[in-house]
């Protein structure tokens, strides 16, 4: 995609935000198959990936996986359950009070880290077992997105997440 320039009235609406997303829950998991552990902190490594997550070191394009607090509730009730644990969805960062989509083709601050989109973060046939039939369905459109480190740093639960307006993802 490309951006429209900056100075332009929809470019300027595409940067005008709400205020910064936080960060509300973190998590890894160190193998496949494993269920994800909930952590206060991570220290995300340029070029690679999060800290004790299985996908560190790969290549780079799916460093981390965010999704949006708000849709947490939305699949939930299209998967018919009462509420949902973030583990379950398999995504390494839930974020608060930013819409995702506002991201796309960005790059990001996230803690200490510098982050660009890569690309959505859609459901996997996993979402089926985890939360049941129909759940790959309920996830599809809210699975959030999937980011590249570019500069390492620590990030911790609380800390925002603000877009970097005028750098763009190549």
């Amino acid at each position: 995609m490309t951006l429209p320039p900056a100075d332009s009235a929809l470019g300027k609406l595409m940067a005008t935000l709400p205020r910064p997303g936080r960060v509300e829950w973190i998590g890894v998991r160190p193998a496949r198959a494993v269920r994800m552990q909930a952590l206060d902190e991570v220290v995300a490594q340029a070029g690679a990936g999060l800290a004790g997550d299985r996908y560190k070191g790969g290549s780079g394009k799916r460093g981390v996986t965010l999704i949006q607090a708000e849709h947490l509730p939305v699949i939930a009730a299209l998967s018919g359950h009462a509420s949902l644990e973030p583990a379950l969805l398999r995504r390494n960062i839930v974020i608060s009070g930013l819409p995702l989509l506002a991201l796309k083709d960005r790059r990001f601050r996230l803690g200490d880290a510098l982050l660009e989109w890569t690309e959505s973060c859609d459901p996997c046939s996993m979402m089926e077992a985890a939360l049941g039939p129909g759940g790959f369905n309920a996830m599809r459109g809210h699975g959030g997105l999937c980011a590249r480190i570019l500069e390492g740093g620590t990030i911790r639960r609380g800390d925002a997440l603000v877009p970097v307006i005028d750098a763009v993802a190549v």
